[in-house]
């Protein structure tokens, strides 16, 4: 096992122990502005000395949730489901969703932002729904029919956000809206839900080839909001999220002009031009270019290839196509709120840089240890070698056992062991089970059924929970004591997204970093970085020579544990 589990370990990462606190701001981030704000968790100093723990977490007790602008009916069903205080984050982002802006909430992991932006689109559709149903008893015409969106990068958050809405129920103990999840094995829903959470491929594969549920999708559709946006803006989720964005705008800017140019009459949805639209591929879009300028070729998350100039394809040609590139200005009817623990901002092609450029009106809403180290999080360092680090790992776990088992109130222990591919997981597992030490696997390997229930079993029971990046994002699993990188991460990124998993919702946490020479550039940066007082964001972005010097340090020592493999 310590062969082949050396063998497989995958070193470069950055990571990040700074404790300096930060404030908490709500910024307005306008066109003129963007270059004097230094957008993410840069500003004054945080609270004093004398605020306890939980207060880097919660908003202070005079603040409530009427207070912030939500309906008594919502107020109750937060109470009804346990959730009594909003957090910093929630307090910052509830009234500004509520204002009908476009938001980009970006905050560090465990800081409340899924309810952040469930609860104030719940308390609007509510209302809604009561003005439907008033104006439906009366002689008024009944308004429209709304719908909430949410997009998610993968179906274990879609249901995980699914499960939370339904969580907030009337006095009678039903949800206050309906629900459905799209993606997996759940087809378009039967009965039209109020929100609708889905991964962006199974909307637009439910959507794409039905025109008229395409058409009807889009102008019920009033609230969106990307979760774990900076993921949804790269990579393969990329060019389907832009596609959308594009879509839903188009939508916005049909609706405009057909009140402006008709006012008096209603629409005929036969005539609609949405409908002579065959596909939602980029040709039959037309968009806007969205990046100018020179690339950057120092940023690691980066937005590639984005649709620039784009005919009109079937919708009336030219002069839709003149309309659409003139109307700089018009009637918004849908809200979007983009979310994300990760958001750098440095950079033309980072996935913050893109928001700046495509919503430049929006409320940026920024939490206090954004990119920076957790206070309530202790971090250890541990130096291995390939004769050392099945040792050093097993120590890790049973001493993160023994250590942390009652700190958060619970009456389990609950450890993840973090590694960088399916193969090393596996190997992870083995030495542990070898060991003596029970855990559960979690990894795209398993099936979407035996990653669910080793989920469960972690939550219920406790236990240790061998997994990739798969487990790093989203996934909220309440009283995880202790983090283990046993493969350190590859991208700062993915070490805030794993170390996230612990001292969440205003609890403590221990994090376990086990790393080799292959390392030693990345982490020497980043913990010099820290005693700056500097946040991570500063790693997610290095010169090409850095980078370099990291790809051949990693290659010589894959290439050494191959050759000691083979002479084996």
């Amino acid at each position: 096992f310590r062969r082949s589990f050396s063998s497989i370990v995958s070193d470069a990462s950055l990571c990040s122990e700074s404790s300096s606190p930060v404030g908490f701001r709500l910024l307005w981030l306008k066109q003129l502005r963007l270059r004097q704000v230094r957008a993410f968790g840069t500003s004054g100093a945080g609270s004093g000395s004398s605020r306890s723990e939980n207060d880097t977490f919660f908003a202070e007790e005079c603040v409530s949730w009427t207070s912030l602008g939500l309906s008594e009916k919502v107020a109750r069903a937060l109470t009804g489901a346990g959730i009594k205080r909003p957090s910093l984050v929630q307090a910052a982002c509830i009234p500004s969703i509520l204002s009908g802006k476009d938001v980009v909430i970006a905050a560090e992991t465990g800081s409340g932002k899924t309810h952040g932006y469930l609860v104030p689109l719940i308390d609007k559709l509510c209302h809604a729904n009561d003005d439907s149903g008033n104006a439906s008893s009366g002689k008024e015409v009944t308004p429209p029919r709304k719908v909430f969106l949410v997009l998610c990068p993968n179906i274990m958050l879609c249901e995980q956000v699914a499960r939370m809405a339904n969580s907030l129920c009337n006095d009678s103990g039903e949800p206050l809206l309906g629900v459905a999840t799209v993606g997996g094995q759940q087809g378009w829903p039967v009965k039209r839900p109020d929100i609708i959470v889905s991964t962006p491929a199974a909307l637009l594969n439910n959507i794409n080839p039905e025109k008229q549920r395409r058409l009807e999708f889009l102008r019920e559709v009033k609230y969106v909001v990307f979760d774990e946006a900076d993921m949804l803006l790269c990579g393969s989720f990329q060019n389907q999220i832009i596609r959308l964005i594009h879509m839903l705008r188009f939508d916005e800017k049909l609706l405009s002009r057909t009140k402006e140019s008709t006012p008096e009459r209603a629409k005929d949805l036969k005539d609609d031009p949405l409908l002579h639209i065959d596909s939602l591929d980029e040709e039959d879009l037309p968009t806007e270019s969205i990046l100018e300028g020179k690339e950057d070729s120092r940023d690691e998350v980066v937005i590639d290839d984005l649709p620039e100039k784009i005919e009109a394809g079937s919708i009336q040609r030219k002069d839709r196509r003149d309309w659409w590139r003139a109307r700089k200005i018009y009637e918004r009817s849908k809200q979007y709120v983009f979310v994300a623990a990760t958001l750098p901002v440095n950079g033309k092609k980072t996935a913050g840089s893109v928001l700046k450029l495509m919503f430049p009106e929006a409320n940026w809403v920024t939490g206090n240890y954004l990119h920076y180290h957790n206070p309530r999080m202790e971090q250890r360092w541990v130096e291995v070698t390939d004769d050392t680090q099945v040792d050093a790992l097993i120590d890790a776990v049973k001493k993160g056992s023994r250590s942390k088992m009652l700190d958060n109130g619970a009456d389990v222990s609950r450890t993840m062991v973090f590694a960088n591919t399916i193969e090393a997981a596996e190997a992870v597992a083995k030495i542990l089970l070898t060991a003596g030490i029970k855990c559960y696997r979690y990894h795209k390997g398993s099936s979407f059924s035996d990653r669910e229930k080793a989920l469960n079993d972690f939550q219920e029971k406790g236990g240790i929970l061998v997994c990739t990046d798969a487990a790093a994002r989203g996934i909220d699993i309440s009283n995880v004591s202790h983090v283990i990188q046993a493969d350190f991460a590859t991208s700062a990124v993915d070490f805030l997204h794993r170390i996230g998993r612990t001292a969440r919702a205003g609890k403590s946490g221990l994090v376990t970093n086990l790393y080799t020479k292959s390392n030693q550039d990345l982490v020497d940066a980043v913990r010099q970085a820290a005693e700056l007082g500097q946040p991570v964001e500063t790693a997610f972005s290095r010169k090409r020579g850095f980078r370099n010097r990291i790809k051949k340090r990693r290659s010589l020592s894959n290439a050494s544990s191959v050759e000691q493999s083979v002479r084996t």
